[in-house]
């Protein structure tokens, strides 16, 4: 049977699941929609998607790597919550997605959700988990690093609330590097470095800082003739912190990044670059729903 715009339409709003997930299951029932809401409902699809509206900006991050530490992948998952962020439940699922993120092949966020787990995908887990919880859940992000010559190295901060992971090329192993590669991770948490070296700095983002900075010093009444020095010293103090390698190493700040993995390479009499940074911290950019706490107990008494 044809799937029309209006069969989807209607169990849209007869479920509030998501337009795709409407299409799928009709089709899949041949335009049952009585069976398509029954559907909706035991891969607690509808259920999810009422809960989709709500801000989930609290959660996990969690890192895997492959065995020989060729590989590494890197998670986020959110809930509303912090309470259910440290659910054993969510846990074991944030952890068992980063485990199939570095094992599995996929392209893309939707490609990840649809892998086999657990009988069903990822994304039918997901949502059997959120009809448990009762919260919105959402996958928000997920990486996988497998760079050919690089060996991975992780760290996680904050119980789960902040998670990198670094890619070295070295003909060194994993454990000659952990230690260093470990420090290093650390800095990039501690630091939030936008980037490993100048070289990876887009020209338009300079060119747009300059003339933000240009800008700013003018309004501070700088002569003209001096702004554009002016301007120069500031970009280089800016590029310095936004790059992992120019800042000052937290462990010892006497020293840069850039020294401190030179005077491990040195000791290891082996090369040592840093050629993949990744960087998670739960809910970053995600706009945080406030709420007065007296009001919501109103709410629910109310309700």
């Amino acid at each position: 049977m044809a799937i029309t715009a209006a069969m989807v339409k209607e169990l849209r709003e007869r479920t509030g699941a998501g337009m795709m997930d409407c299409k799928n299951v009709l089709t899949e029932t041949d335009g049952d929609m009585e069976r398509s809401i029954e559907v909706l409902r035991e891969k607690g699809l509808a259920k999810a998607a009422k809960k989709a509206g709500r801000v989930a900006s609290e959660g996990l991050v969690r890192i895997a790597f492959s065995p020989n530490l060729k590989a590494a992948a890197i998670v986020e998952v959110n809930s509303e919550t912090d309470f259910v962020a440290k659910n054993e439940d969510f846990i074991g699922f944030v952890e068992a997605a980063a485990k199939l993120a570095v094992e599995a092949k996929w392209n893309d966020l939707e490609d990840f959700l649809a892998l086999p787990h657990d009988k069903g995908t990822l994304k039918d887990k997901l949502n059997g988990l959120i009809s448990t919880i009762g919260e919105n859940l959402n996958i928000r992000r997920a990486q996988k690093l497998e760079r050919p010559g690089a060996v991975y190295v992780g760290y996680t901060h904050g119980g789960g609330r902040i998670g990198v992971v670094m890619g070295f090329e070295t003909e060194a192993s994993h454990e000659e590097i952990a230690v260093a590669g470990k420090d290093v991770a650390m800095q990039v948490a501690s630091m939030s470095p936008r980037f490993i070296d100048e070289s990876q700095i887009d020209p338009e983002y300079i060119e747009s800082e300059k003339k933000i900075l240009m800008q700013q010093a003018l309004n501070e009444g700088k002569p003209a003739n001096i702004v554009e020095k002016m301007v120069a010293g500031r970009l280089k103090k800016e590029l310095k912190e936004t790059c992992l390698l120019e800042q000052k190493f937290v462990k010892n700040p006497e020293i840069t990044v850039a020294q401190y993995i030179k005077e491990a390479a040195d000791a290891l009499k082996k090369p040592l670059k840093v050629v993949e940074m990744v960087r998670y911290e739960v809910g970053e950019g995600i706009e945080k729903r406030e709420e007065n706490f007296a009001e919501e107990v109103a709410k629910q008494i109310g309700g």
